[in-house]
């Protein structure tokens, strides 16, 4: 078969892990395999790891009524029923290295993960996991997240020995590199990149970041900020030499922006301004923004995958370090929280915490942009401030200077802090179901209570969740009966009517 040329394409990352704690989610069961040799029947065990703690899901599985009921239920799914959805899924899907079907399905998902240098693969040889890999999937750690994606993203290449394109820049480096330009014109007042101008930086040819400014310059002296779709698709055709066939104009202008400042926000360095329209640095990580520029701007090119891997998994000290406490103005912090609050009010929040809840994605230009799990935070947070403007909300998710958050809470904290009257209520939320939301959340959990408790504190753990999973309800009695500690599992359907019906986190 004769291979196709390279091309000049619009970045995109992946079409499987456009979320990218599916990332996280999908290492997490692949590392139970670090070192072990890859085979079809390593990839099954794999596959069916994957489907019982409800990270894929197969169409079958949604028409067959037992299966369908059992997931809703939030039931663990039986080996006999296992093997009836991978007998009724067949994948019509063939990667190179990989035999057709679930093998190849496999690399599909793994590839992104091989690429950003956390786990490197080949058919028939040990699945091997790197130091920053292992940091991701470190539950006790999630702080490390925002890390390790940093470490990867400000390295990472368009024309890179994984992909077949003519595209030759650092997209991340590229864009901090427009911005700041943006940024150090006076006649734009600071505000960095529009939303509408992202496509051309997916598109650009080279890493000429100051011809990339000069284009922006020249659209907005025409159309100031709001240029119509087709003089941005005319300026990315140009650059890509027409068309693809399969990219339709929303794709190149809203699908795929989507997708790249997802992965972009996960480094920390830059922000959302204007409810969602521009697109700026973080300054409050001011100094890696320079520091990724300065070192990162001009790299060294790889010709095997192998090489090109480990320059992605090498760790830099400057980005990679112990979790120092960040200090937090909490005047600040609490504006900020205010000013969200104000702006979606509770009827949009309310929207916004069902839409989670749902599996569906927000269209909100600001929220869409911040991964699940830390949008549920964020938005249980600002549900709180709304509902109990007396009580003192103390998130544990690292914020940006919009006060958006960024990155997870260090290890050892919970999500939520609330105060009243020396009392405590520390919310915990996740959006994981079955038995991964009991494996993952509830030790923490309830090491975080006691701890609270121990400093002679009166305090309950209030844990929210989509869907309550059987064992969490066990879980939660269990320590209430042992311990005296009270754990009251929620889902959110119910936060939500708690707060509007009863005025109350929770019910006892």
């Amino acid at each position: 078969m004769t291979k196709r040329k390279p091309e000049y394409k619009p970045l995109l990352f992946t079409t499987t892990m456009r979320n990218p704690e599916r990332i996280k989610d999908f290492l997490t069961v692949l590392k139970n395999y670090d070192g072990k040799i890859l085979t079809n029947s390593i990839i099954l065990e794999i596959v069916k790891e994957l489907i019982k703690s409800g990270f894929y899901e197969t169409v079958y599985m949604k028409k067959n009524s037992n299966i369908k009921n059992k997931l809703t239920m939030v039931e663990t799914l039986t080996e006999e029923e296992l093997e009836q959805i991978i007998k009724n899924s067949p994948q019509e899907h063939k990667e190179a290295g990989f035999d057709k079907g679930w093998p190849s399905r496999f690399d599909t998902w793994y590839r992104l993960a091989k690429e950003l240098g956390f786990v490197y693969y080949e058919f028939g040889k040990p699945i091997e996991f790197s130091k920053t890999g292992l940091m991701l999937v470190d539950i006790k750690h999630p702080e490390f997240e925002q890390q390790v994606f940093l470490n990867a993203f400000v390295k990472y290449q368009r024309n890179n020995p994984f992909k077949r394109v003519l595209n030759e820049n650092a997209p991340l480096i590229l864009l901090l590199q427009v911005i700041k330009k943006l940024n150090e014109d006076k006649r734009y007042n600071g505000k960095g990149i529009t939303l509408k101008e992202v496509p051309i930086v997916l598109c650009w040819k080279d890493n000429d970041s100051e011809a990339l400014y000069t284009q922006i310059v020249k659209i907005r002296e025409e159309y100031r900020y709001n240029p119509s779709g087709e003089v941005i698709l005319d300026v990315c055709d140009k650059q890509t030499g027409g068309r693809h066939s399969s990219n339709k104009d929303k794709t190149i202008l809203q699908e795929y922006p989507d997708e790249f400042l997802r992965k972009m926000r996960l480094t920390g360095l830059i922000t959302i301004r204007g409810f969602g329209k521009f697109i700026d640095l973080n300054s409050k990580e001011i100094n890696k923004t320079n520091y990724a520029i300065e070192k990162y701007s001009n790299y060294k090119k790889f010709s095997t995958e192998r090489k090109y891997f480990e320059y992605m998994s090498s760790i830099d000290a400057e980005l990679i370090s112990p979790e120092i406490e960040r200090p937090i103005n909490i005047e600040i912090e609490r504006k900020l929280l205010v000013k969200w609050a104000e702006h979606y009010k509770w009827g949009k929040i309310k929207e916004e915490l069902i839409t989670l809840s749902t599996n569906k994605s927000s269209k909100d230009l600001t929220l869409r942009l911040i991964p699940g799990p830390l949008r549920l935070e964020f938005l249980v947070t600002l549900a709180i401030v709304v509902k109990y403007p007396k009580v003192n909300v103390k998130p544990n998710y690292i914020s940006d200077d919009e006060g958006l958050p960024s990155s997870h809470a260090p290890g050892g904290k919970p999500d939520i802090e609330c105060e009243e009257l020396r009392k405590y209520i520390l919310v915990e939320v996740t959006l994981l179901t079955g038995t991964a939301q009991t494996i993952r959340e509830m030790p923490a959990i309830a090491r975080h209570l006691k701890e609270k408790i121990q400093q002679k504190n009166r305090a309950i753990s209030l844990f929210i969740s989509p869907i309550v999973y059987e064992d969490s309800v066990l879980f939660s009695e269990f320590i209430k009966h042992t311990y005296k500690r009270k754990i009251f599992p929620v889902s959110i359907p119910e936060f939500v009517s708690n707060l509007e019906k009863t005025k109350k986190l929770y019910i006892e």
